[in-house]
């Protein structure tokens, strides 16, 4: 074989050595550079997306509960008061169990005149002696937020020994059904009496509790200490 052929016959075969092992280098590369599905996935664990949403769904339940809870533990101090004795100690009930309050407001105030009771021909003279003129229209009945309300401060004078009429007016007008109802009055001398039972019957619904009169300048401590007295009962029954 001559020299020639032999040096052909060797460079053909350095030339296929060459080919083959770039072939091989550029297979490495891609291989280098491709993402597999395996590695697009690693930062996130299986299941953790899953797990991360049921944490979200579970803090949201959380605060609707917390929400809820509140709205159950709302309190409203409803009240007629005719010379402000009642309205001083709803304010204090008010402020110390963080309640709302409502007053009570008749259509046609009560005057001085109409309030004097030693006078026979005066405007509670004649609704004492008529009971069908008891029938005291309010400016309003309706309290915003009074189903989620589960306690109710029911404040009043007492008018011949029963709850001043005008809250009747309110009483009637309104479901009690799932509340605690307190009520609480005002008076020179006379005792609580049956004016909150007279109540019960009237509301014909709600958890009536016994309340408690308080004289006419009843100090704010002391109608502290009986809010203090009620919501500690109340406690002991829900613990």
């Amino acid at each position: 074989m001559s020299r020639r052929i032999f040096s052909l016959i060797i460079a053909g075969a350095l030339t296929a050595g060459l080919l083959v092992g770039c072939g091989s280098n550029f297979e490495d590369t891609k291989n280098d550079y491709t993402v597999q599905p395996e590695q697009a996935t690693d930062e996130q664990k299986p299941g953790e997306g899953s797990d991360a949403l049921e944490n979200v769904a579970a803090e949201d339940t959380s605060i609707e509960e917390t929400e809820k809870s509140e709205a159950e533990e709302k309190t409203i101090v409803v009240y007629f008061s005719a010379t402000g004795n009642t309205e001083q100690v709803a304010g204090v009930i008010a402020k110390a169990t963080g309640g709302e309050l409502f007053p009570l407001e008749p259509v046609e105030p009560y005057t001085d005149e109409d309030l004097d009771w030693t006078d026979k021909d005066s405007r509670v003279g004649k609704e004492h002696e008529d009971p069908e003129k008891r029938e005291i229209e309010l400016v309003s009945t309706t309290i915003e937020g009074w189903k989620s309300a589960s306690v109710v401060y029911v404040g009043y004078p007492l008018w011949w020994g029963i709850a001043a009429w005008p809250v009747n007016s309110f009483v009637k007008a309104n479901d009690f059904a799932g509340k605690t109802v307190i009520p609480f009055c005002t008076s020179a001398s006379s005792g609580l009496g049956e004016s909150g039972e007279l109540l019960a019957k009237l509301a014909g619904s709600g958890e009536w509790k016994e309340g408690m009169r308080f004289p006419s300048n009843a100090s704010d401590e002391a109608v502290r200490e009986w809010v203090e007295s009620m919501e500690s009962f109340q406690k002991s029954l829900n613990p």
